[in-house]
């Protein structure tokens, strides 16, 4: 009885009366998106990157179009601090990108942090300690008194290192403050905390806000509960508008997805994740799926998977790690249908998408509109062809091969013509027990029915001559 060992988790005390907000909201911009790839991610690889992948995936990262990413932990080790100098130092960050590192909350760390940043034109100081009562109970041995005091001293240093830094070398900083195990966070005491945060900060403006990262650290709930927490600070922290409320799903219960887009329903203004949803257990949020899932509803995310293997080549190569072949959006079969009951749907929905395209480019009226069965979104926006579509094997039906013939010998053929040669395709697949590629369909249609530039045994036209019709024809 598994209620005799686990807590099920405690419901947001909203004020009596209140009306949630986010189930009524709908996502029609995209938000600031966070790659973490070079940070939360590679700490959760076997063989973390060197510092020469860092900067290969780095600038995939900038390629797609990411404009805040972060980058190192430099204060952990040299090689951290020297990506983040080989960065700066090698003119490596547009104008228009910010870098983020992160730092604990320990005097010496931030310092070393700091200093790894000079000379950024803008950076992020990533300052964060975990408040839930778990941690402070059992590994800090923290009141909720202690674990105030000891961060607003973390912001206090960063607050005069980061302006000693900004006299030396101009670099402007942003203070991304992290509640580490948000989601298992007393609400209440999380609004308190970030309060005195942005209280000790005393600079956030609505042109120069600070950043308040609610990490779902591990994710112990369902999604719509994660949306009350991020509600509940969002409507209750002050300074809204000098505030940017940062969601960072981890994927535990394998809902990060929801959890993220929950979350900006209920007040999220940035996304921090990974490309493929890398990170430590089961990973950060998939940037990718999310992305993507916004285009397919008409929201530009302004990032550029237009190129998606390419991307989810380079990924792979640099984690060396590999994507599942039923991946959302990225794997190999995702745009590709076996059953014939999905092949005659999107056999019939090409054909009508089709007719209705041809028709808005006749008339010049009317929009192309994507509206297929099964397929949400077209590959080709993603770089993809229409060639795996239709996949033939024994669970398939006539639709599929004679898609396959139609696409590749231009023959359209007729439907008790389709029933009779499927029957041919069923039985060879039955007894390989593998799919028919492309070339045996129509190899052996060429076979089935002698459709060949060579006499076959059947009739076929030996010669012809012209001869002139008699004038009273």
């Amino acid at each position: 009885d598994p209620s005799t060992k686990y807590l099920p988790y405690t419901n947001v005390s909203f004020p009596k009366g209140y009306v949630r907000q986010w189930p009524n909201n709908r996502t029609t911009v995209s938000p600031t998106w966070l790659s973490t790839d070079l940070r939360d991610g590679n700490q959760a690889l076997a063989n973390p990157m060197s510092n020469s992948t860092k900067l290969e995936l780095f600038r995939t990262l900038v390629k797609i179009g990411f404009k805040e990413i972060e980058v190192a932990y430099p204060s952990a080790s040299d090689q951290e601090y020297n990506f983040v100098r080989s960065l700066i130092d090698g003119g490596e960050i547009p104008d228009d990108v910010t870098i983020q590192v992160v730092t604990p909350a320990r005097p010496e760390l931030i310092m070393r942090s700091i200093q790894s940043l000079a000379g950024a034109k803008h950076a992020i100081v990533h300052l964060y300690n975990a408040v839930s009562p778990v941690f402070r109970e059992i590994v800090f041995k923290n009141t909720k008194e202690d674990t105030i005091k000891l961060t607003l001293n973390a912001v206090c240093l960063v607050k005069k290192l980061t302006e000693e830094e900004m006299a030396r070398s101009g670099t402007r900083f942003t203070l991304n403050y992290g509640l580490e195990a948000f989601s298992q966070t007393e609400p209440e005491f999380a609004v308190e905390l970030a309060n005195e945060v942005l209280e000790e900060w005393g600079t956030a403006t609505p042109e120069n806000k600070i950043i308040f990262n609610l990490a779902a650290t591990v994710e112990c709930a369902p999604s719509n509960h994660y949306a009350d927490l991020v509600e509940y600070f969002s409507t209750n922290i002050q300074k809204r508008d000098s505030v940017i409320v940062s969601i960072h799903p981890h994927n535990d219960r394998g809902t990060a997805v929801a959890a993220a887009e929950l979350g900006l329903l209920g007040g999220g203004d940035r996304i921090e994740g990974c490309l493929l949803g890398n990170g430590e257990r089961t990973g950060n949020v998939d940037l990718i799926t999310l992305a993507l899932n916004m285009y397919s509803q008409g929201v530009p995310p302004r990032l550029d998977f237009s190129n998606l293997q390419e991307i989810v080549a380079q990924v792979c190569k640099c984690n060396e790690m590999a994507t599942p072949v039923r991946y959302p959006y990225a794997g190999q079969l995702v745009y590709s249908a076996f059953s014939g009951t999905h092949q005659d749907g999107i056999k019939k929905g090409l054909d009508a998408q089709a007719k209705r395209w041809e028709e808005v480019d006749r008339t010049g009226s009317g929009k192309k509109f994507w509206v297929m069965p099964y397929i949400p979104l077209d590959p080709k926006d993603l770089g993809y062809g229409y060639e795996n579509f239709i996949r033939v094997s024994s669970q398939s039906g006539k639709a599929g091969t004679a898609y396959v013939v139609k696409q590749n010998l231009l023959l359209d053929l007729p439907r008790r013509m389709q029933v009779s040669f499927y029957q041919v395709i069923q039985r060879e697949c039955e007894r390989t027990s593998k799919e028919m590629s492309v070339s045996s369909i129509t190899s052996m249609f060429r076979s089935t029915y002698c459709v060949s530039s060579q006499p076959t045994g059947r009739l076929y036209l030996h010669e012809y001559r012209f001869l002139p019709l008699p004038p009273s024809s």
